[in-house]
């Protein structure tokens, strides 16, 4: 006759449930690391960003002053003093301290984009005569034989491994340029490889 009792322990294991509600040393290593990080961060904005930043003014002075720490030992201790006191913060303080510094990375990356659109504009304007037709048409105002002359001389300070001077003031036209104009597109459907991006870099040294 099967036992009634097989496989019961006497006692239900939703008892133990809470016991592993808590988080491992793991865990909370990984959060103490993540917000010492979050803190080192801010140390390394600039003073003014800092004051902008939502944060309680305790956590924000630990922060404004680490930044005046010149010496290294004193620096390093006053920077894990700023971990200590990030780990004070609520989860939504926390949460306001990296949305604000990830809404400055987007910047930055948009930043980044933009000139690199510009220097395929650019490389685009020195590879095809048909570039600077549709530059023409977009921007009738150009005076033609100005930008010819400067495509021309950046051409010959490529062939010739010359210092970029054209190629940069071309840039700093395409710049000029596309401030009036950013929200009409006029510098998208670029297709250029990005190698050439590095033109400047190699006149540089």
């Amino acid at each position: 006759m099967p036992n009634p009792n097989r496989g019961s322990c006497g006692f239900q294991s939703s008892e133990f449930e809470q016991e592993y509600d808590r988080p491992s040393k793991s865990q909370l290593k990984r959060e103490m690391t993540a917000l010492q990080k979050l803190g080192e961060e801010l140390i390394a904005e600039s003073r003014d960003r800092v004051k902008r930043v939502p944060m309680p003014e305790d956590v924000r002075d630990a922060i404004l002053e680490c930044q005046q720490i010149k010496d290294h030992e004193g620096r390093r201790r006053q920077t894990q003093y700023v971990g200590k006191k990030m780990r004070t913060l609520e989860p939504h303080e926390i949460a306001e301290i990296q949305k604000t510094l990830d809404s400055w990375r987007g910047l930055s990356k948009a930043d980044t984009a933009a000139m690199h659109a510009l220097e395929r504009h650019r490389d685009r304007l020195l590879k095809d005569d048909g570039a600077l037709t549709e530059l023409l048409a977009q921007h009738p105002e150009l005076d033609v034989q100005h930008v010819r002359t400067m495509i021309r001389n950046a051409r010959k300070e490529q062939a010739e491994n010359k210092p970029p001077k054209a190629y940069r003031e071309i840039f700093q036209l395409l710049k000029q340029l596309q401030k009036p104009s950013a929200d009409d597109g006029d510098l998208a459907d670029l297709d250029l490889d990005d190698d050439d991006d590095h033109y400047d870099a190699r006149h540089e040294s």
